[in-house]
């Protein structure tokens, strides 16, 4: 036999078994690919569009097409409105230099901010334009105005200027800020450093967290938060400049950063927009902002209270103690109550039911859901006016008698006398109508409990007492060992709730 016609023959063979093989392996690859993916025979890209844009995919950063080209989204948002972004500079006397002194005694601060109205009203931080004898503003085009600070509000460190301004101007509309998830794009465009006039510079990034709380700025830390947290770059001259989405809307106003150097190290925060929606109408009307009460103090719930209450998880919000004749109080809400939504919404922590409450407009109803002793409840509470209430409390107590201005009552350990304006004028504190802690004894119930001398107790066992008569007659109400609850103001100025253990 002819061993290389043998030899072919075999090769053959072989080859057409490795060809079979090879078609068969092929069909199986095939079928099983349309099988993952549902027999979807879209052509795949290494760019391939979002659904129902012309927004792509390149890697970790998304493109779009514009006229032929590809370019980041960014771009549109930037063209659209950059030009609404002006530079702020604030000019004020030194606290530490007089007006008389030889030294001019004045500084300059500069900041950013936007405008948001066509006829010229613009929104920025309050410690931008804060104490500003001259404030002007700077626009794109290089127009300088001087601006009139219309309204300010410290406690969320919002501030409304106006302008006339001479030519038209762009604005930049308010989004959606409870709608930003963490992930999203952040596009931040403010005046970084300056001194080095670098203004409107544009930086990219993405929402970190949101409901950031409890953060300390010194002197100029705000008492309502609920910060947006955000890793596009700010510094020191970003304050009051926008933090925009894709679609070249205002999600938050930037407003501090987190820094061991002083510059951005990816940890800024942006005050949302949707609380800058419920400032800002009343900086235009009235100069200052209108504040929702309910009358409650508040703590955030723990993982045990959590368990025993037989939430899903830990989160709400627990009433710590209900104030009298208080919309929380006319609402039936009682202490130890922990509220999960607050007019519909969801409820995660102290800090943004503060938020939520200061947000609602006074004589609105406003569902509550609260779980209490274990069950749901659903009461409906008409949201009080915070300075409605603080006029009303601050108003002197009707005298008892001709001597209980000046008289001491023992009690629980403490020396007690009714505060009179004439007390707080010598004390060096400023009066609110309360029961004044002159003394504290060593190892008392007070001292156990944390009562410092010079506090001034507003309510016992949820009574309020504005004179020694009402203090004692709270105190006869107290029987057996239980745990008595009271509202005192600190000799710092804050309000807490303390439980005295006879």
């Amino acid at each position: 036999m002819d061993r290389t016609v043998q030899s072919a023959h075999h090769r053959g063979r072989r080859g057409l078994t490795v060809a079979t093989v090879g078609v068969f392996a092929v069909l199986c690859v095939l079928i099983g690919i349309l099988i993952a993916s549902n027999f979807d025979l879209t052509p795949q890209s290494e760019a391939q569009p979002v659904s129902g844009s012309n927004v792509y995919s390149t890697g970790p950063y998304p493109v779009v097409e514009r006229d032929g080209e590809m370019e980041s989204p960014f771009v549109s948002v930037v063209e659209q409105v950059q030009d609404a972004v002006v530079n702020i500079s604030a000019r004020s006397r030194e606290a530490d230099v007089p007006w008389w002194h030889q030294r001019a005694g004045y500084s300059t601060s500069s900041g950013s901010g936007f405008f948001f109205r066509k006829d010229g009203y613009i929104l920025t931080n309050n410690h931008v334009v804060e104490g500003a004898l001259e404030t002007t503003v700077r626009t794109a085009d290089g127009f300088d105005y001087s601006a009139k600070l219309v309204g300010a509000d410290p406690e969320t460190d919002l501030a409304v200027l106006k302008v006339e301004p001479e030519h038209d101007v762009t604005v930049i509309p308010f989004g959606d800020s409870d709608k930003l998830k963490v992930g999203d794009w952040a596009i931040a465009i403010g005046n970084p450093f300056p001194q080095q006039g670098l203004d409107r510079t544009v930086t990219v990034g993405v929402i970190s967290a949101v409901g950031r709380s409890q953060l300390n700025f010194g002197s100029e830390t705000p008492n309502y938060q609920y910060y947006i947290q955000t890793d596009a770059s700010i510094n020191p001259g970003n304050s009051g400049g926008p933090l925009l989405n894709l679609r070249g809307e205002c999600v938050g106003v930037n407003a501090a950063i987190s820094s061991p150097t002083g510059a951005s190290v990816g940890i800024g925060f942006a005050i949302p927009i949707n609380l800058a929606r419920a400032v800002v109408p009343d900086l235009i009307s009235t100069g200052k902002a209108q504040r929702g009460w309910l009358g409650v103090l508040l703590d955030n719930v723990t993982e045990r209270e959590a368990k025993r209450q037989g939430l899903d998880a830990v989160r709400g919000v627990r009433i710590d103690s209900v104030f009298a004749n208080s919309p929380a109080e006319r609402a039936g809400v009682k202490s130890g109550d922990i509220i999960v939504k607050f007019n519909g919404q969801d409820v995660n922590n102290a800090s943004q039911l503060s938020v939520m409450v200061s947000t609602i407009r006074s004589g609105q109803a406003v569902p509550i859901e609260l779980v209490r002793d274990g069950a749901r409840e659903r009461l409906n509470a008409m949201i009080g006016d915070r300075d409605t209430y603080l006029a009303a409390a601050n108003q002197p107590s009707a005298p008892v008698g001709d001597t209980d201005d000046f008289e001491l009552y023992q009690w629980m350990g403490m020396e007690l006398m009714t505060l009179t304006p004439e007390i707080a004028q010598a004390v060096a504190i400023e009066h609110v109508p309360g029961i004044y802690v002159r003394k504290v004894y060593g190892g008392s119930p007070a001292d156990r409990s944390g009562i410092s001398r010079g506090s001034v107790i507003l309510q016992i066992d949820d009574e309020t007492v504005k004179a020694l008569s009402e203090v004692e007659a709270a105190a006869k109400k107290v029987t057996g060992s239980r745990r008595i609850p009271i509202i005192l103001q600190e000799p710092d100025g804050t309000v807490t709730r303390k439980v005295l253990r006879p």
